[in-house]
């Protein structure tokens, strides 16, 4: 009964729900979206980092990457945590994989030249909910801040 009025109140059945929304891509995609929009925009190159990222980890054709993004923006406004997406994370990705989500992240928070409080939290916060260390996310940090703006001090 509480699915059924779930479905007439949202428009979403529990199908739909458990189906896409277990996805590896769809959790990777989802995290990478709330880095990207948690300074209140989404700017073009945080949307190319998002988009390359997808295609080079899970091999997507180029036309299957919008639907994705689409279907985690959706699902990222609907979420009231991420700690639903991270589990899926920490079930499907090694534990090098997922020092890699972390340095995904850090890409798309730096794209644009601007990395907020409200980034560095998130990050912290995924990081600790995918079992990456404070030490493996810092590292991941300084690789991505090293490809980006060449040069830095260790």
């Amino acid at each position: 009964m509480f699915d059924r009025l779930l479905h007439i109140l949202t428009g979403v059945d529990d199908a739909h729900r458990t189906g896409e929304r277990s996805d590896p891509a769809f959790a990777l995609a989802v995290l990478l979206i709330e880095v990207a929009r948690s300074d209140d925009r989404v700017e073009d190159c945080e949307q190319g980092i998002i988009e390359r990222a997808l295609t080079l980890r899970f091999g997507l054709e180029r036309s299957e990457v919008p639907r994705l993004i689409k279907a985690a923006e959706e699902g990222a406004i609907q979420a009231t945590d991420l700690f639903h997406f991270t589990q899926i994370v920490v079930k499907n990705f090694s534990p090098e994989e997922r020092i890699g989500v972390i340095e995904m992240l850090w890409e798309v928070a730096y794209s644009d030249g601007v990395l907020t409080g409200d980034q560095d939290a998130l990050i912290r916060r995924v990081a600790g909910l995918i079992y990456v260390s404070d030490r493996e996310r810092a590292e991941a940090r300084r690789r991505v801040m090293q490809r980006t703006y060449g040069s830095i001090g260790s």
